[in-house]
């Protein structure tokens, strides 16, 4: 199985992400380190929201959201929440909106796309606005091997981990009760010069860390 593709129940968008297993996956904090980092009442603008698993706990914190997606079988899970159907890299929406957020690790791709995303980013926040992205743990990517792990009913086994360069191809299998999803992906790894760079070349610049770990943090025009 290629990076970037997926098998299992249901629908499975481009990415080879499985709509139905999203759809089961709980809250874990992130909309809580969102809101941490934004006045309240802010505006939210979610790429890349998938079923509404952030942008749900964020609207009842009294936040206006707003999700993207590629995906309508992933934005007929968002249980009425406003949303645009489309891709980020060639979204314009006209608007501006006081925070845009950039999480599941959507960062973690190619260089070109990142900076794709970024712009996007930079075209939807207000002048005085805060963009938040989630990037994944720097260490992960020397540390992930195969292995299993089990949380909220759900048994996660990483089967392949292949390293080409700086960039991690994995292939997960999830298994829910007697479902299985399997997905394969890609990540590439930013570290905080290219991360200075990337943004600088959108006409952000790095804010603040949002986490211990380092894996979120907030970029400002």
């Amino acid at each position: 199985m290629s990076p970037h593709s997926g098998s299992g129940p249901g629908e499975i968008t481009p990415d080879g992400c499985a709509v139905e297993f999203y759809d089961l996956l709980p809250p874990m904090g992130e909309a809580e380190i969102v809101h941490a980092a934004l006045p309240a009442g802010a505006s939210v603008l979610e790429l890349g929201c998938g079923t509404g698993r952030i942008l749900r706990p964020l609207a009842g914190l009294g936040h206006p959201v707003l999700g993207v997606d590629e995906s309508p079988a992933m934005l007929e899970r968002l249980a009425g929440l406003p949303a645009v159907q489309g891709r980020i890299e060639s979204l314009r929406l006209g608007r501006v909106f006081d925070a845009v957020l950039l999480a599941s690790t959507l960062i973690n791709t190619d260089p070109v796309r990142r900076r794709a995303f970024l712009e996007t980013c930079r075209e939807h926040v207000a002048p005085h606005g805060t963009v938040v992205v989630q990037r994944a743990a720097p260490d992960w990517f020397g540390r992930v091997e195969p292995a299993t792990y089990e949380h909220d009913g759900i048994r996660r086994v990483v089967r392949q981990v292949h390293r080409d360069g700086p960039r991690v191809d994995v292939v997960i299998d999830y298994h829910v009760g007697e479902r299985t999803w399997t997905h394969a992906f890609s990540r590439h790894p930013v570290d905080e010069e290219e991360l200075t760079e990337d943004l600088a070349s959108v006409r952000l610049r790095l804010g603040r860390w949002l986490t211990a770990d380092r894996t979120w943090f907030t970029a400002t025009a």
